[in-house]
C-alpha cells in the first residue's frame, strides 16, 4: 500500500500519514459503533470467548499505535483489544515481539 501510495499517486509523507490516520480513524468509528449497539458483543466481539473478529480489532490497535492514534475515544473497540493482549496468545503473537520485530519497536 506505502508504495502505491507513494509511487502510483505521489503522495507526500505528510499526505500519506493523512490518509492512513483518516483510515484508521474511520475504522474505530465504525467498529466501536457496531460493537457498542449490539447486544452480542461481549467480553469480546461475539460474546465470551476470542474469534477471528478480536483478532482483527486487536489488530487495528495495534497497527493504529505505530501512527500515534489512540484508542482511547472508542472504548469497546479498546476494552477488547485490552482484553485480547492480556491473554498469553495474543501477548506472545504481538508484533514487536516477533523475533524480526525492529530494536525498541517501530519509530
Amino acid at each position: 500500500m506505502r508504495n502505491f501510495l507513494e509511487h502510483e499517486l505521489k503522495l507526500s509523507e505528510a499526505q500519506r500519514l493523512a490518509w492512513i490516520r483518516h483510515v484508521m480513524l474511520r475504522g474505530f468509528e465504525a467498529l466501536e459503533a457496531n460493537l457498542a449497539r449490539d447486544p452480542g458483543t461481549g467480553k469480546f466481539c461475539h460474546g465470551d470467548q476470542p474469534t477471528l473478529a478480536d483478532i482483527c480489532v486487536t489488530a487495528h490497535v495495534i497497527g493504529a499505535g505505530y501512527f500515534n492514534i489512540d484508542a482511547k475515544p472508542y472504548p469497546t473497540v479498546k476494552r477488547i483489544a485490552d482484553t485480547c493482549l492480556a491473554l498469553d496468545a495474543f501477548a506472545r503473537a504481538h508484533p514487536l515481539k516477533q523475533p524480526d520485530a525492529p530494536p525498541g519497536g517501530l519509530h
